[in-house]
């Protein structure tokens, strides 16, 4: 075991203390402002607040720091391996042997204890999804592009970080008229608002552009806010839906407030 190796891993370990130190800086930025946005959530729509676009910055930041400590976690895994002895071929068999179940079992614990509070906090509200209806991105047979629809969640694989859902809407005739299944990554689902909270659902002031669901049908629209809930004293919105033009204007729709998300970097059109 050579001198140099150690050191190796001691930088690295100190690195992984400093992006730890860092992501709890950064939860506590994010705490602070999902206070005041829950204390005061008009402040987003007062002229040049940026409460929303610091949100934004500090969830990049934070999402960046996760994904450094599982590269260097990954690296320090490697090198400890490559120093800890093999032990004799029959001893280490049978010890494989007699533990592989158990290993296998302990397996999703073991990885996500290595990660960071926030992404571990973050796998852990995606299983929590499982039986609730949430919009997901899926590439329908034969579509040009992605289509946003409703789904349910049928189980979160956090080893993977996949999610499992069922398209509830029976298939056309052609296509078999089933339910079909999906299997996607976290950056295809979104989940909704909670029905019976709406003080804690995001807030969308007039102007916003939105992604949400068209009214009698299970498919998500990208549409424009033109009155928020709050301001209406109601749980609805009052949406204007791209593509959406009546005798040469765009008729106003109301959308309930669970069933309207924040607009993703790659909407559909």
């Amino acid at each position: 075991m050579s001198s140099p190796e150690i050191s190796a891993i001691l930088e690295h370990s100190k690195d992984l203390d400093r992006l730890r130190k860092e992501q709890e800086d950064v939860l506590v930025e994010i705490n602070k402002l999902h206070k005041k946005l829950q204390a005061t959530p008009e402040v987003v729509e007062k002229p040049g607040d940026g409460s929303l676009s610091r949100l934004k910055i500090l969830y990049t930041h934070a999402k960046d720091l996760s994904e450094n400590e599982v590269t260097i976690s990954n690296t320090l895994v490697n090198q400890l391996d490559a120093l800890l002895p093999s032990g004799p071929p029959g001893q280490q068999r049978r010890r494989i042997e007699g533990s592989d179940q158990k290993r296998k079992r302990m397996k999703s614990d073991s990885d996500i204890s290595r990660i960071s509070p926030s992404v571990r906090s973050q796998l852990e509200a995606c299983a929590s999804l499982k039986g609730e209806q949430v919009a997901a991105r899926v590439k329908l047979d034969e579509a040009d592009k992605d289509e946003w629809l409703i789904v349910k969640v049928l189980h979160f694989d956090k080893d993977t970080r996949e999610f499992e859902v069922l398209d509830e809407e029976p298939g056309d005739d052609d296509e078999g008229g089933g339910q079909r299944k999906y299997k996607l990554p976290m950056s295809r689902i979104i989940p909704f608002p909670k029905r019976n909270d709406p003080t804690n659902a995001t807030y969308f002031p007039p102007g916003s552009q939105v992604l949400a669901v068209y009214p009698g049908t299970t498919a998500l629209y990208k549409a424009t806010v033109v009155n928020g809930h709050r301001k209406r004293k109601t749980d609805d919105y009052l949406l204007e839906f791209d593509d959406d033009e009546e005798n040469g204007s765009l008729p106003q729709r109301t959308v309930p407030f669970q069933k309207v998300v924040a607009l993703p970097d790659e909407p559909r059109q």
